[in-house]
């Protein structure tokens, strides 16, 4: 149970992790800083993080209504949670989830399942499963409103397989090669 009493402090269930950026900061284009990022895949069945979600979304969206935006609702809002199969429909790795892009100009904790620090850049990658402890918060911005996420921490539960591409060298260079050839007479 998390102690943060932050009404828009949600921590996560068991979520895919993608387009990872967590020991490296990356900068969306030369023209926006460099940040800690991830894109968060969150099951459809869900329902206990998607309930948590939804009211730190609400709750962000009411302390805009009365610290960003002058008392009033705007009509036109960008809101955080996002329909992988609307959006992504021919990415299998979205497929019957939602997700949510975090960031953060400092790095997130990363524990593992026991909340011992991960000292090893390579245990936590894009396609692992991870719990998230994630901010909301309303912004206004170049005549955008909206909630957006800032990313706090991070807690690898489970591994999965790699979604950044390439593949297992012991797949690729298995027992199984004979190239019929001496190389001492190379």
């Amino acid at each position: 149970m998390s102690k943060n009493t932050n009404p828009c402090h949600v921590v996560t269930g068991k979520c895919r992790l993608s387009y990872e950026h967590l020991n490296e900061p990356a900068a969306i284009d030369d023209n926006s800083p460099a940040k800690y990022s991830a894109c968060i895949v969150i099951p459809k069945s869900d329902t206990t993080t998607l309930e948590k979600v939804n009211a730190a979304i609400e709750r962000a969206l009411q302390e805009g209504i009365q610290s960003k935006w002058k008392g009033k609702r705007p009509a036109k809002l960008k809101l955080p949670l996002r329909d992988g199969d609307v959006e992504r429909p021919d990415d299998p790795v979205f497929a019957n989830a939602y997700f949510i892009n975090a960031n953060s100009n400092r790095q997130p904790k990363m524990v593992d399942r026991d909340r011992n620090e991960i000292m090893d850049a390579e245990e936590i990658y894009s396609g692992c499963y991870c719990r998230f402890a994630i901010d909301f918060y309303p912004f206004s911005a170049s005549g955008n409103n909206g909630v957006a996420v800032g990313l706090v921490n991070v807690q690898k539960w489970a591994d999965g397989p790699r979604l950044a591409g390439g593949s297992d060298p012991e797949d690729d260079f298995g027992d199984d090669f004979d190239d019929g050839e001496d190389f001492d007479d190379i």
